[in-house]
């Protein structure tokens, strides 16, 4: 048996002033029971809690223990601009020319904290890949639900694109998928041999062999609540599992981020299918196609629109100076 961290504990003079100024930083919010003038307050993140506890002694002495930050979705340089104007102060500047190093900050009650480059600042200046990450599964699968939510369209029993599947099935098909992929990450020792041993059949002859089926009672809401459960359980499963984990796929044996990856090509390829069924617009985000194309379709040609390069990485577009794919595999492997 071991233990794990549950929160980490500051010790303060004003709990909810400074967990209100830690909220703003983490882009999280304070619990609901936490009030100005408590003793505690609590901020929890996907990737940490902070309990902040008013106590009667002042700071006096360089923390032993301090956070370090990185941005979701700016510059390191750009995040200390904005936490230097919500109030803190810069300690100490080890920044370098070359774009590498760190700042030093500390908050509204002096506890010094640093802030660092992200993984997609730190990737463009080591020139290595960006990685494809739980939370890529997560925007992935919400930004299916949302596009496929606006179709008016009460019959999704019609062609997706030009698969031989309907609407239907292909949305019912990418939830098994994510499902799918969420489990093979599940058990203590995956296996590198075969897949779990669910049943998957299909509800008839050409259809997708399926173990998940959402309830046609439920309509097509109940059946993007289960594209999207899928999605959470894909993007749980890959955020918690080791990455040394190794487990069996068809097109080779793969780990974690890989799983992510194929998670995320379903649904946007799958999306693309039933978005052209339902005439909806479909063109996911450049930088996510681009991480997917590194990590599954890595010689994939990196000189075109990234949306276009995986539509015909995947057999569903034509890329101007080259061969229409019409046999593909991705590149499952740990790289």
């Amino acid at each position: 048996m071991t233990s794990h961290v549950h929160h980490v504990t500051v010790d303060c003079a004003d709990a909810h002033k400074l967990g209100t100024f830690w909220a703003e930083v983490l882009g999280a919010s304070l619990a609901d029971d936490d009030l100005p003038g408590d003793p505690e307050a609590l901020v929890e993140t996907p990737g940490a809690a902070l309990l902040f506890v008013t106590v009667p002694e002042p700071k006096r002495d360089k923390n032993r223990i301090h956070l370090d930050i990185q941005p979701d979705d700016r510059t390191r340089d750009e995040e200390v601009e904005r936490l230097l104007a919500i109030g803190a102060t810069l300690v100490a500047d080890h920044r370098k020319p070359n774009g590498r190093g760190w700042a030093t900050l500390a908050d509204p009650e002096g506890n010094e904290f640093c802030v660092e480059c992200g993984a997609r600042e730190r990737a463009r200046l080591t020139g290595t890949r960006l990685p494809v990450t739980a939370d890529d599964v997560t925007a992935a699968v919400r930004l299916a639900v949302d596009t496929l939510t606006e179709s008016p369209a009460e019959d999704w029993r019609i062609p997706a694109g030009t698969l031989t599947w309907d609407c239907w099935e292909t949305v019912e098909h990418l939830s098994d998928d994510l499902f799918a992929y969420a489990v093979q990450l599940a058990p203590r020792k995956p296996s590198l041999e075969t897949e779990v041993p669910y049943r998957w059949a299909p509800e008839r002859e050409g259809g997708p062999w399926n173990a998940v089926f959402a309830d046609p009672e439920a309509g097509t809401a109940g059946l993007l609540q289960t594209l999207e459960a899928s999605g959470a359980l894909l993007a749980a499963m890959v955020r918690t599992a080791s990455p040394d984990v190794r487990s069996f796929h068809s097109y080779g044996v793969s780990d974690p981020e890989g799983f992510a990856a194929m998670g995320i090509v379903e649904t946007l390829a799958h999306t693309y299918d039933v978005a052209a069924g339902l005439s909806l617009s479909w063109t996911p985000p450049q930088d996510l196609c681009d991480r997917v194309l590194a990590r599954l379709f890595p010689d994939a040609p990196d000189d075109a629109d990234r949306w276009t390069v995986l539509l015909w990485s995947t057999g569903r577009a034509d890329l101007p100076g080259r061969e229409r794919v019409t046999s593909w595999k991705w590149h499952g492997a740990p790289l």
